[in-house]
């Protein structure tokens, strides 16, 4: 008989498969739509050294969350059960700054620390069960809200960016 494997002992990608996700997908968000993983949105700093040139290694989110293809509207830092639920939460606020995210989270897979950015809340950071995680429409209105986006405007920006022959989506820089 197998033992199971201890919750401390998982890696960040366990606790992404096993935890983050599936609350995700609980809380109504669409894996396949409204859901991107490890995604990297800079290719790393430029090193030159005289004549030699390397690139640093890139800024990867290891969960950006989207209500409709445009814009981003989460990033959600995951880190293993070795540390706390809040360890993520600095790395989280970089990444929704550098991509104008207003809403940034951390987790350990035992639950969540939100981070409201837009100045609207009554409560800054907040503890969330798994089973919490809000829903896109709920993080939708609460965007809506904080951006002054009206019936009106919204849908000028979910509309899909233009997209070249390559194929190539648009920069982070360009999409804030």
């Amino acid at each position: 008989m197998t033992q199971p494997v201890g919750k401390k002992s998982l890696t960040e990608r366990d606790i992404c498969t096993k935890f983050i996700t599936p609350a995700l997908l609980g809380a109504g968000w669409d894996l396949h739509a409204q859901i991107r993983e490890e995604v990297y949105f800079t290719a790393g700093r430029v090193n030159v050294r005289g004549k030699l040139v390397s690139r640093g290694t890139g800024k990867r989110a290891d969960y950006i969350l989207y209500y409709k293809a445009n814009p981003p509207i989460a990033v959600i830092e995951a880190k293993d059960r070795k540390v706390s639920v809040g360890h993520g939460m600095q790395q989280a606020l970089d990444y929704a700054e550098a991509l104008d995210v207003p809403f940034a989270f951390s987790s350990n897979g035992e639950g969540f620390l939100e981070h409201d950015r837009t100045g609207n809340a009554s409560v800054v950071e907040r503890e969330l069960k798994l089973a919490e995680f809000p829903t896109p429409d709920e993080l939708w209105e609460r965007y809506r809200a904080a951006r002054g986006i009206t019936d009106a405007v919204e849908p000028i920006i979910t509309q899909d960016y233009h997209s070249e022959s390559a194929g190539k989506p648009p920069r982070y820089y360009q999409i804030a």
